[in-house]
């Protein structure tokens, strides 16, 4: 059944063998290496906001390791949900009072790259995180809001940047195994960590999920990176990832089905959903320190990407006979890459950093839409080839005219280029055209203090999204959706740098022109000018010895500048977890995650319910002598209380096969029952 995972079980059982027979390695087995880290933000100063933060790679290892976006909701008011009907697809991101869909106002990164994909089949910004295996992950960045020049396209709501490990400290091999078939195996070791550091990793994973419709998501991923210090003042570091997967989903199921007794709760209506996606990555990163405290740098990178989507919203609304089963193809290349020099200096007395730097980036997609019944292609609605060119010259200044103020500030260039040519003469729709759109984009940032352990933030920022580039050619269309944003915050550690850091931010962003889903379509459109404003409180870090702490609670208002509520946009989230350092190497997590109502249409005649869930995870190193390195078991309980929850849900038009027309009902995505997976590691 797992025919892409044997290489990898084998694999394993080598390197089990090998711990067994005693293969002498350099390592102490009395090491305590898994610990609760220190929570304290580790940025260079000024912090730009007070909602900037790092998370480290010892609170990534303790969440469950099936979805990568699940470290998301480790970030204040950030969630993310499956969206198919299993996993497979990229899943759908709430930040900000943002339904975000699958990435559209958040900016995601890996090492500088960025990863959302423009003009996709499925929507603009497509962000699928399942490349990323997050063992690998050293730490990930969070910058709310628009207010660092260094980032651009799709940075409205803000940014995350994944930040890979130059070595493994520890090579790993694990197994891991839970309810619903679900298995996992991963192999990540450093052969070098001195001058030259090297990191490898492996991974594997299959489950069927809770759906009467057998998931039977596969995904294969690999990693190779390799840094290297060529004279003691650079360091250049390739990297290169490969993602292959493929799934069936079960969709979204109309409420009514399931009221009526006709569907299961996990049941399908269309078997045939799912797709396959690869993705392939290389990427360079160089930077150079002078010896008058400058530093050059340089990245580059390229991409290649294929999905196949099979989809199914509406069922028999269109065409009640074949279905309305729709197909979406993605075929891409992607390059680009920055170049910049940052200097250290003092003006006028004031210490001082200035930064220059130009970013650019290619696509070059192929993108269709078109009719299929049991993932037999009937016909073509969308055929085009679309070529987006972007160019970003910025420019940054840090400076410190005084001892309790700090400024940052910048302006970001933007100028893109489309040129979309139609592929389909018989098409309804044919998008042919080109355009040229740029902006100037100014970035401010004030911090005053710190006074009693605290600091106060006040920023300004512009940002933007792109808009797919068959609509942006349109005649009278908008390439660029200008989003403004503005903060005030205050972040304090009132018990000193080992206790607890608290946070709160009051912000607003207002929103040029709105992507919103249209869910008999499966695409989104252009809408009208948005604004959002919130509060957003959090804490993290140590209350006392070895318990520690990361809670946060978001309360949004999101609305169309004519008054409408933003469909799906959440108006109040919540996180907390617990984390407590037992004696004899044992290590708990409790988590609660909560999602509050969200308006389904705009007048707010249809609302979601609320959810709340709760899972608890456990590691243990066993006290077991080995010749080398040393065991760790673990143990993941997702929906402690087995909630009975929805992730992913819309209002729109379906019609099932012995309805006479169409009816608008509330379609969802059922969240996961109680699920338990657990498994074994061994660190050498």
């Amino acid at each position: 059944m797992m025919t892409r995972l044997r290489p990898l079980i084998g694999i394993l059982l080598v390197w089990l063998a090998w711990c067994v027979t005693g293969v002498a390695l350099a390592h102490d087995p009395d090491e305590q290496v898994l610990e609760v880290p220190e929570v304290a933000v580790h940025a260079e100063r000024p912090i730009a906001a007070s909602s900037q933060q790092f998370i480290p790679d010892k609170e990534i290892l303790l969440q469950p390791q099936g979805r990568p976006a699940q470290i998301l909701r480790l970030i204040p008011g950030f969630l993310a949900v499956e969206h198919s009907g299993g996993a497979g697809k990229a899943d759908q991101y709430f930040l900000r009072g943002f339904d975000a869909d699958h990435g559209t106002d958040v900016g995601f990164f890996l090492d500088g790259m960025p990863i959302n994909l423009r003009t996709h089949a499925h929507g603009q910004g497509y962000t699928d995180l399942n490349f990323i295996i997050p063992e690998t992950i050293e730490g990930v960045e969070v910058h709310k809001g628009s207010y660092l020049p260094e980032y651009g396209d799709f940075a409205t709501a803000g940014v995350v940047n994944f930040r890979t490990r130059d070595v493994a400290r520890e090579g790993v091999l694990q197994g891991a195994g839970g309810e619903y078939d679900t298995q996992r195996y991963l192999l990540m070791l450093s052969p070098t960590k001195d001058r030259v550091r090297t990191l490898f990793a492996a991974e594997g994973f299959y489950t069927n999920g809770p759906y009467q419709n057998d998931n039977q998501y596969n995904r294969t991923n690999l990693l190779g990176k390799v840094t290297a210090n060529l004279t003691g003042r650079d360091e250049i570091s390739l990297k290169a990832t490969f993602l292959h997967s493929k799934w069936d989903g079960s969709g979204e199921i109309p409420l009514r089905t399931v009221n009526r007794g006709v569907l299961d709760r996990f049941g399908s209506i269309n078997p045939y959903e799912g797709g396959h996606t690869l993705r392939t990555t290389g990427q360079l990163n160089y930077h150079y320190d002078t010896t008058s405290g400058g530093q050059f740098f340089a990245n580059a990178y390229g991409q290649y990407y294929r999905l196949d989507l099979f989809t199914d919203f509406t069922l028999f609304l269109n065409d009640p006979v074949n279905g309305d089963g729709f197909s979406q193809f993605d075929r891409r290349v992607i390059y680009g890459g920055d170049i910049g020099y940052k200097q250290r200096a003092e003006f006028l007395g004031m210490p001082m950093i200035g930064t220059v730097g130009f970013q650019t980036r290619v696509d070059d997609v192929h993108a269709k839409l078109g009719t299929q019944t049991l993932r037999v292609p009937t016909g073509t609605r969308i055929d085009s080839d679309a070529l987006t060119l972007s160019y970003s010259p910025f420019v940054k200044a840090e400076v410190e005219p005084l001892p309790w103020v700090r400024l940052s500030g910048g302006v970001r260039g933007e100028y893109f280029t489309f040129d979309v040519s139609n592929r389909c003469a018989t098409c309804a729709e044919r998008p042919a055209g080109q355009k040229g759109s740029g902006m100037v984009l100014p970035k401010m940032s004030m911090i005053l203090g710190p006074w009693a352990k605290t600091e106060f933030f006040l920023n300004y920022g512009e940002g933007f999204h792109s808009n797919d580039a068959r609509s942006a050619v349109a005649f009278g269309a908008s390439p660029l959706a200008r989003a403004r944003n503005y903060e005030v915050g205050v972040r304090s550690r009132p018990w000193g740098s080992e206790g607890l850091e608290l946070t709160a931010t009051l912000w607003r962003l207002d929103l040029k022109s709105e992507l919103v889903l249209v869910g008999d379509e499966g695409t989104t459109e252009i809408r009208g000018a948005t604004r959002r404003q919130g509060v957003e409180v959090a804490a993290r870090g140590q209350v006392w010895g070895p318990f520690y702490v990361n809670g946060s609670f978001t309360w949004t208002h999101a609305e169309f500048r004519n008054g409408g509520a933003i469909p799906l946009a959440p108006e109040y989230t919540a996180y907390g977890a617990a984390i407590l350092q037992w004696p004899e190497g044992l290590t708990s997590q409790f988590q609660a995650t909560y999602l509050g109502v969200r308006p389904l249409v705009e007048d707010r005649s249809i609302q979601s319910p609320s959810w709340i869930t709760f899972d608890l995870s456990e590691r243990y190193r066993i006290p077991v002598k080995l010749s080398h390195g040393r065991l760790e078991a673990f143990l993941f309980v997702q929906n402690l209380f087995n909630t009975q929850w929805e992730q992913a849900i819309f209002a729109f038009d379906s019609r099932l096969r012995n309805e006479p027309a169409g009816v608008t009902d509330i379609h969802f995505v059922p969240g996961n029952p109680r699920t338990v997976m657990g498994g074994l590691a061994w660190y050498f």
